[in-house]
């Protein structure tokens, strides 16, 4: 398929647009900086995206440059996976500003790709969404962020539902893996890898890890078994649905195995609980028809850490 891709720079991102390219796909990539804009890390990710795909750079969902590109090229299927993340973590993140930036002149494009046979549009959810995933009062919003995208999610549902085309929604979980961000289990791996003990501060919190590798098999087979009947399909892809405390234990275990380290936690009291306590997904993935080897998986993140991470560089 021809496929249109918006935010792969993301640590996602890069993987499902990775996985796509390895199916077969034909993809346009769209990123909103020049490429010398992008640095570190997400300079690595763009480099991971553009040698297999059609980059094009300094373009933003809804721009004129986007609108060009879909009335000079013909796609089968929009996946919208960017979104407004700058400081996202933060409780002054502007939710409405954020719906804006991604749905930016949306009943154009919409009409545009209907009119040119694209009838399948993706978007990419958050399980920390209204009424999204399982767990402790799920019809609100974890954050902010997490409601600028149960909020972006209903434009979309409004304009595809008016233009009668297809609309996919692909709702992620706690992803984990190489070109990560620097987040909770770089940390672990980080601390380990310099001889120090890791410290868990909400070990009672019930989440949803899963290996973004994993994710990205998923999300790729959810695209190409995605119908092109009239309605919405969804898919809330379940990796490791488990208290932190369990998933750390795990983590830990897999990871001194293969770098041969203590890999030793300390767990403090969880007394307060600022976040909902139980936010997981409810879908689980078969990983044989998927394709995917988990021991392979744990192998490749620990090669990671190790080449990345494991120096005297106590940062």
């Amino acid at each position: 398929m021809k496929i249109l891709f918006t935010g792969a720079s993301s640590f996602t991102g890069m993987w499902f647009a990775k996985e796509l390219v390895k199916a077969g796909h034909d993809l346009t990539t769209i990123f909103r900086k020049k490429p010398d804009a992008y640095l570190g890390l997400k300079q690595k990710r763009v480099q991971q995206v553009i040698t297999d795909t059609n980059p094009l750079f300094e373009c933003s969902f809804g721009d004129k440059t986007f609108f060009n590109t879909i009335k000079t090229n013909q796609f089968d299927v929009l996946c919208h996976h960017g979104a407004e993340v700058t400081n996202y973590k933060s409780a002054d993140f502007d939710p409405i500003a954020a719906v804006v930036n991604n749905t930016y002149n949306i009943k154009n494009v919409l009409e545009r790709l209907c009119e040119s046979g694209c009838c399948k549009i993706v978007i990419t959810g958050s399980v920390f969404e209204p009424f999204e995933g399982s767990g402790s009062d799920e019809s609100k919003a974890f954050s902010p962020y997490g409601l600028s995208k149960g909020l972006t999610s209903e434009v979309f549902r409004y304009y595809t539902h008016h233009l009668a085309m297809k609309l996919g929604k692909f709702v992620i979980p706690n992803p984990f893996g190489p070109y990560e961000k620097e987040r909770f289990t770089t940390y672990l791996a980080k601390q380990w890898l310099h001889g120090n003990v890791a410290t868990v501060d909400y070990p009672a919190y019930v989440r949803d890890n899963i290996h973004v590798s994993l994710l990205a098999r998923a999300y790729c087979h959810f695209i190409e078994n995605l119908s092109k009947s009239f309605g919405m399909e969804k898919l809330n892809p379940s990796g490791y649905p488990e208290s932190q405390e369990s998933f750390v234990k795990r983590f830990s275990a897999e990871l001194s195995a293969r770098l041969k380290l203590p890999c030793g936690v300390n767990f403090k009291e969880q007394k307060h609980f600022p976040e909902p306590k139980v936010r997981i997904n409810t879908d689980v993935l078969n990983p044989t028809e998927l394709e995917w080897d988990e021991n392979l998986a744990w192998d490749e993140l620990a090669q990671y850490y190790r080449q990345t991470y494991g120096n005297n560089d106590k940062s």
